[in-house]
């Protein structure tokens, strides 16, 4: 019989997992093509065939999705899988009406079809857009979990950038880890955090070999979500954070309100900083679309190391890159504390932006007056150096999960702004996990 023709629109992530766990072994499906977006550069490579298994003994394409609609001509394509995250309806169904105008079929897969099942109990994070607060919650959620004397292995979701060979099972334990693996600054913001607990960390591209070796040295797996995707590993408990700064996402970003219906427990995330309308507004829609969940309160207080020396100087702020250009958030933590902390004033840094920071606010034009932390690869980083030192401020403020003292090199003195999950009320996420999970 003759296969049928898919191309999977993707962000190299759960395009290639959908690929490994729906069609990789099936002879009823040719997959002749991937589609890339949302990260500089990941166009213009091939899924090896090292991965893509014996059906594709010379891997397959993968293409910039500006091109999508001569792909599906070239290639006579049948069907497409929209398989990224942390966009919205509106978004999505354009990109249908595309597909369906050339003829195609369009396509969106469910958990059934792609989650992995583990041996090992599984807590899962997800939210319903990117800078929601997903990580702060899965670090608390880890830290609970080892305070409990159980072993704590996390599984990231996959931020394959560089050589997909080389990255199919990643595990991170030190942080000579992160250097062997050229981690950009997206990765080390993820990974690093981790680390500093004594957690051991696991990504990737072949979700079912990472999930394997995870459960070999994990008494229970922390999935930690990417974006607002779903698991790619069934979950025994389900935790989705809601953002009240952006108060009717939750039902309008895909496959954000999908990770609503399916959640134990919803954290609604920033109440120290939302305006209470706000707060009240995504409860009610919370209870809605999900009226079984457990709702939680959490606050994201800000720790700065001096923040005597904000005051009075002319700052820079460095928010992080995924939550101000594809989040579409404004402003972060960093602009919260210039703020609190009596900074003259924000300086805003397109002016200064240069090569691929210049594109991205192009690319994103909702971005505020600050500065993304864009590092998908040494040139982008080195874009950033020369955009901060192109400035003229007198101190930046960094409120990325990582310390950027570490791995980028300027003349203007940087403050780091932290912030960790703050649980309001009772019971806590730690009652819930221990009712669930202590030994």
């Amino acid at each position: 019989m003759p296969r049928t023709r898919i191309l999977i629109m993707g962000a190299a992530g759960r395009d290639f997992h959908n690929f490994n766990v729906h069609f990789r072994n099936r002879e009823q499906y040719e997959v002749v093509a991937f589609t890339a977006t949302q990260i500089p550069g990941i166009g213009g490579r091939i899924y090896p065939p090292e991965l893509a298994g014996p059906l594709y003994p010379r891997g397959i394409p993968i293409y910039d999705e500006r091109d999508l609609l001569q792909v599906i001509r070239e290639h006579q394509v049948e069907q497409v899988v929209f398989a990224y995250s942390d966009v919205s309806y509106e978004y999505v169904m354009h990109r249908a009406a595309q597909v369906l105008a050339v003829g195609a079929d369009f396509r969106l897969m469910g958990i059934g079809s792609t989650q992995i099942p583990s041996v090992k109990p599984v807590v899962s994070i997800g939210a319903v857009r990117t800078g929601s607060g997903k990580s702060q919650t899965a670090r608390h959620v880890v830290t609970t979990l080892k305070a409990f004397g159980l072993r704590v292995v996390a599984v990231r979701h996959p931020m394959p950038y560089g050589n997909l060979i080389a990255q199919s099972v990643q595990r991170f334990a030190e942080y000579d880890d992160l250097d062997e693996y050229a981690c950009t600054i997206e990765e080390r913001e993820e990974y690093e955090p981790y680390i500093d607990r004594g957690a051991v960390i696991y990504a990737g591209v072949d979700y079912e070999a990472i999930l394997r070796r995870a459960e070999q040295e994990a008494d229970v797996i922390v999935w930690d979500g990417g974006n607002n995707d779903l698991p790619f590993i069934r979950s025994d408990f389900h935790i989705v954070v809601v953002d009240p700064h952006r108060p009717g996402h939750e039902r309008s970003y895909h496959p954000g309100e999908a990770n609503v219906r399916l959640a134990q427990v919803v954290v609604i995330n920033k109440v120290d900083t939302a305006d209470y309308a706000n707060i009240q507004a995504v409860r009610a829609s919370v209870q809605q679309l999900n009226p079984d969940a457990i709702i939680l309160e959490a606050a994201s207080p800000l720790f700065v190391e001096r923040p005597q020396i904000i005051r009075g100087r002319r700052v820079l702020v460095i928010e992080d890159g995924p939550t101000t250009t594809h989040g579409e958030m404004g402003y972060g933590a960093g602009v919260i504390a210039a703020r609190r902390y009596g900074a003259a004033e924000i300086i805003d840094p397109r002016p200064f932006a240069v090569g691929s920071i210049q594109d991205t606010y192009a690319q994103y034009p909702s971005t505020g007056p600050v500065l993304p932390a864009m590092g998908y690869g040494a040139q982008q980083m080195a874009d950033l150096e020369v955009t901060i030192n192109g400035s003229d401020a007198d101190l930046v403020i960094a409120a990325t999960p990582i310390d950027l003292r570490r791995i980028i090199k300027v003349r203007i003195p940087i403050e780091r702004v932290r912030y960790e999950l703050q649980i309001i009320g009772a019971p806590t996420l730690a009652d819930l996990l221990a009712e669930r999970f202590k030994p």
